[in-house]
């Protein structure tokens, strides 16, 4: 569920486990229309798999394979990946040895922004449940609010995204589609879109989000709706440390007995945030389970209010 910070390429017995924590899928009414809502009463039940820069038939074989073995059952990718159809190849094979079905598994992919608009995205979904080798999915995003090619103050973004979200209700109501949500959208945008939702509300919202570019007023916008707001670099940065090593969040972590990365992973998910942590290594991806703590309401105080303020992905806020 995700835009993802660039993880590099695997080598050797490194795999990448972007983590998403679906917690637990049901279906609520809201304005006369069903759409999932990812709920955290069971956080660690469904850890979710992602796949950006994830490449090559033996990497992926091996990455889903690791990830199947260590009971993770939710995986994520995008059309923009360019591994749909490795990943569906992945599933065919390895899903019968571990006597598991398709319905056993969650699976998430996006739309590329260059696809939005009458027609094209409806084309877009069949071809990626094509790669993919299924007749549904269970979570489908849109994966920016602008499209590509196009010039961001462009108007013409706003008609094709509504497209778009139209063409997607359409498949969500004849069960292609089980949830659809977006990624990368402001308030703007989500004000926009639920004007003329065609009473479906997106059931995510994927998002930047870390104590040094907090969005209060956007997660408090979402809560109100019933959109679920899920974080991607919790992290920070993929190029530098910067809010791994920020001093505040090494001292809270010292003092509950936590790594930074637990620290920033639990206070999201202390505000009713999804997460979705990277990592190269399986020791990494074990550690990020271990989430079961309490950070005290001053410390949560204290990371909200860092005095760094740096935005470390794109800027949607540009898009009209």
């Amino acid at each position: 569920f995700i835009k993802l910070a660039p993880n590099g390429s695997l080598e050797g017995d490194d795999w990448i486990s972007i983590i998403d924590f679906v917690h637990k899928i049901e279906l609520f009414e809201h304005n006369g229309s069903t759409n999932s809502v990812l709920h955290f009463e069971h956080w660690a039940e469904n850890a979710n798999v992602g796949t950006y820069r994830v490449h090559g038939q033996s990497v992926i074989y091996r990455v889903i394979e690791a990830a199947l073995r260590a009971g993770y059952r939710s995986f994520d990718t995008a059309a923009v990946y360019r591994n749909e159809e490795a990943i569906g190849l992945a599933f065919k094979s390895l899903l019968p040895k571990y006597n598991l079905k398709r319905e056993d598994i969650f699976l998430t992919t996006k739309l590329d922004p260059s696809e939005h608009g009458k027609g094209k995205t409806t084309k877009a979904v069949h071809e990626s449940l094509e790669k993919l080798g299924t007749s549904y999915l269970d979570l489908y995003l849109i994966h920016w609010p602008g499209v590509a090619r196009l010039p961001v103050i462009s108007p013409q973004n706003a008609v094709l995204r509504a497209e778009t979200w139209q063409e997607l209700v359409s498949l969500h109501k004849k069960g292609i589609l089980k949830a659809i949500g977006v990624s990368n959208y402001t308030i703007k945008h989500l004000k926009e879109l639920l004007s003329n939702s065609g009473s479906v509300v997106p059931a995510v919202n994927q998002v930047e989000y870390h104590p040094h570019y907090p969005q209060p007023e956007l997660l408090k916008f979402c809560q109100e709706q019933g959109i679920l707001v899920q974080a991607y670099c919790s992290l920070g940065g993929s190029s530098d440390k910067l809010l791994l090593e920020d001093p505040t969040v090494i001292s809270i972590a010292k003092k509950l007995s936590k790594t930074p990365a637990q620290l920033l992973l639990r206070w999201a998910l202390q505000q009713g945030i999804g997460i979705i942590p990277k990592s190269v290594s399986p020791e990494r991806i074990a550690s990020n389970f271990l989430l079961d703590f309490n950070i005290p309401d001053s410390d949560i105080n204290s990371l909200n209010n860092l005095s760094v303020r740096e935005k470390y992905a794109w800027d949607p806020n540009q898009v009209l």
